[in-house]
């Protein structure tokens, strides 16, 4: 009676697409692995079998099993065949020839609109880049004349600044006039007793 729900596991523990269980490779096979590669190299080299294809299948190799062990530290062999793989030349003229993808974008090529400031040559700007550019042109242009007071919502702004200093400035004459009042009552009070 299986009430694991769906896929058959129940008590096992997750299964792959095949029914069977996970199978890991540890540290140290891996670690054989790679010395027994490396030890058929060498003796291919000694025999004068080994061709271009094959090295290049050997680096990819050596290249997943580092993908694998990231976390592992490197042991000495590896180390050793990094400082040679550095140390060759380049064969033919592939290390001549500049290769550009288009597609592909550099860090140094990537600038922000706002690193690129006030340049002329819109030239060789995108769509977005000049747009970007003719908002921060035209919203500078707008509070140039907003703080002059020639735009309409600066106009509005004024007036009704103006209206409202008026009215503060009758609210404090009323002020002024109630106190004088009270004061004017308060010293006939006091030379009435």
């Amino acid at each position: 009676m299986n009430r694991g729900g769906g896929r058959g596991g129940g008590r096992g523990g997750k299964k792959n697409h095949k029914g069977k269980r996970r199978q890991f490779t540890d540290e140290d096979e891996l670690r054989e692995q790679v010395q027994k590669a490396e030890k058929e190299k060498a003796w291919r080299k000694q025999q004068g079998i080994e061709s271009d294809e094959e090295e290049e299948e050997e680096k990819e190799d050596k290249d997943a099993a580092r993908a694998r062990n990231r976390d592992m530290p490197p042991s000495e062999s590896e180390s050793e065949t990094d400082s040679e793989e550095e140390e060759e030349k380049p064969k033919g003229v592939s290390h001549l020839i500049e290769v550009a993808n288009p597609n592909r974008t550099g860090a140094k090529s990537a600038k922000k609109v706002t690193e690129l400031g006030d340049k002329p040559a819109s030239g060789n700007l995108s769509r977005r880049e000049r747009e970007e550019l003719e908002k921060q042109e035209a919203r500078r242009r707008y509070q140039a004349l907003h703080a002059a007071g020639k735009t309409e919502e600066a106009q509005a702004d004024l007036a009704r600044l103006a209206i409202i200093r008026k009215q503060r400035e009758e609210a404090a004459k009323k002020k002024e006039e109630e106190k004088k009042a009270k004061e004017a009552l308060a010293a006939s009070k006091k030379g009435k007793s």
